[in-house]
């Protein structure tokens, strides 16, 4: 017997089992949406490595005009089924997917062709942005995200399976912690996998609501590491037998998910939104108070980027730990913005503020863009902060101002507002307004379509909850019909 040639076809086999293996391995290029609905198109392995990595995939322009309520592109933003991009993988993105390690994944940038960026781009957006910040005034934007969301789980009730809330237990329980452990730990554990950094996490207020608080970091990675966060934790959660939403308001008679954001400014390597040592009033640098002062006055506006369905407004209430008015405090959980002296912060000074507003279904690279702007504004115009507010703002309601109240007034704030439009690019601002009045008004005009927004779940079950009182006029006709948007659930 001729074992060499034997030899000869075993390796042959093994070679060709290899590339069998390398070309079913996929690779998930993902982006968010103008909405700030996650997306992805997956190629194998091989494609990957010989075409798409260098020069992408195909994705019609109007994936950018998709609203919460259907794929449509939106009337009014300059974007149709005519015209393709590419989506071009950051390899610096590029991790693999812990709960499905024959896959990886990585952030994609809109281009028109390799090397050319598309004006419609969120990442491109805040680098842009970014940029102005560094260029003008040498500082760079840092954030980190404190992310709440709520788990359900599988119950018989009437002889009915359906969903209901983890748990009820209060703030920080460690009943709820311990009942959460086996998936928080393997959330945690895929977290540290991605290098992303979790300070912290615990049982939240909310029924069957929990909270991991990030690492903060450079804005784009920041960003890029909330998406991957969540994409992990709905991930994990399936895998338990769970189900995650980051929906603002999913009970009425219960508080809110946000995803508040904490930002601070840097200059070589030093944070310099903190004051030097009994320099400042409120424990901030001029450059800090400057900047926030610009957030501050911009906010009904940007909430139009980081507060993206009608949903997320039912949140925005008094008493409520979400900033319902336009103001400031120093460690004041009822304003909007909040300044913060964290562990190991020398007593009396600053090290960031926190921006309440922020929630899970907005998209972070246009939300971070929209506050970056609004600091820009402060920056340029040395914009002066009103004094903060040293109680609950509820209890001054006649002398401040209220935030916007709904979608169609934080999109009438953003309308009104040149500086957002500059610094973000005013063909991506009209995008995004036109997604907006299409997910303000789609329910309204829409009908019954727009408003299960096709629920992309892989489940025949609905959850009984109520909603926003955007919805009480098709309540009747929607009973035990979950109303919320597509992918926001999961």
């Amino acid at each position: 017997m001729d074992f060499s040639v034997l030899k000869k076809e075993a390796d042959e086999a093994v070679l060709v089992d290899a590339h069998a293996h390398n070309d079913a391995k996929l690779v998930r290029i993902i982006w968010v949406d103008g909405s700030g609905q996650h997306r992805c198109r997956a190629v194998p392995f091989k494609r990957f490595d010989d075409v798409a990595k260098r020069d992408g995939i195909g994705l019609p322009f109007a994936v950018m005009a998709a609203s919460s309520c259907n794929d449509c592109p939106a009337a009014g933003s300059n974007l149709s089924s005519v015209g393709e991009m590419r989506l071009i993988p950051d390899l610096s993105t590029k991790r693999t997917v812990p709960w499905n390690k024959q896959e990886e994944m990585v952030m994609g940038d809109m281009q028109l062709r390799p090397g050319e960026a598309w004006e419609y781009c969120p990442r491109e957006a805040l680098r842009r942005v970014s940029r102005i910040l560094k260029d003008e005034f040498n500082l760079v934007m840092k954030a980190g995200f404190e992310i709440e969301f709520l788990l359900l789980k599988k119950a018989v009730r009437d002889g009915k399976e359906d969903w209901v809330l983890f748990d009820s237990t209060p703030y920080c329980s460690a009943l709820a912690y311990d009942a959460a452990s086996p998936f928080l730990h393997e959330v945690v554990a895929s977290l540290n996998s991605l290098n992303i950094t979790v300070e912290q996490l615990h049982s939240e207020s909310g029924k069957g609501q929990f909270e991991i608080v990030l690492g903060y970091t450079v804005c784009l990675n920041a960003a890029d590491n909330l998406i991957y966060t969540q994409e992990v934790i709905k991930a994990t959660a399936r895998k338990h037998g769970l189900l995650a939403t980051f929906l603002p308001k999913y009970a009425m008679d219960d508080v809110g998910s946000g995803s508040h954001v904490h930002v601070s400014l840097w200059q070589n390597d030093k944070n310099v939104f903190m004051a030097v040592e009994g320099s400042s009033q409120h424990g901030m640098s001029a450059v800090g108070e400057e900047f926030m002062a610009g957030v501050l006055h911009h906010i009904p506006a940007i909430l139009a980027f980081i507060c993206p369905i009608p949903n997320s407004y039912a949140r925005i209430q008094p008493n409520t730990w979400s900033g319902a008015y336009q103001c400031w405090g120093r460690d004041n959980r009822e304003a909007p913005i909040r300044t913060a002296c964290p562990p190991g912060i020398r007593a009396g000074s600053v090290s960031n503020f926190e921006i309440k507003s922020f929630d899970g279904c907005a998209n972070p690279y246009l939300g971070l863009a929209a506050i970056l702007s609004g600091g820009l504004d402060g920056l340029r115009h040395h914009l002066q902060l009103p004094e903060p507010i040293a109680f609950n703002p509820d209890e001054n309601a006649s002398k401040l101002k209220r935030l916007p109240q709904s979608l169609a007034e934080s999109v009438e704030a953003l309308e009104k507002n040149n500086t957002l439009t500059e610094l973000i690019g005013e063909k991506l601002v009209v995008a995004i307004k036109a997604v907006r009045k299409k997910t303000a008004y789609g329910i309204r005009n829409g009908g019954i379509h727009c408003v299960i927004c096709r629920q992309r779940w892989n489940t025949t079950q609905s959850i009984r909850r109520h909603t926003s009182n955007l919805y009480t006029t098709i309540k009747d006709r929607l009973t035990n019909t979950l109303k919320i948007y597509n992918s926001h659930i999961l």
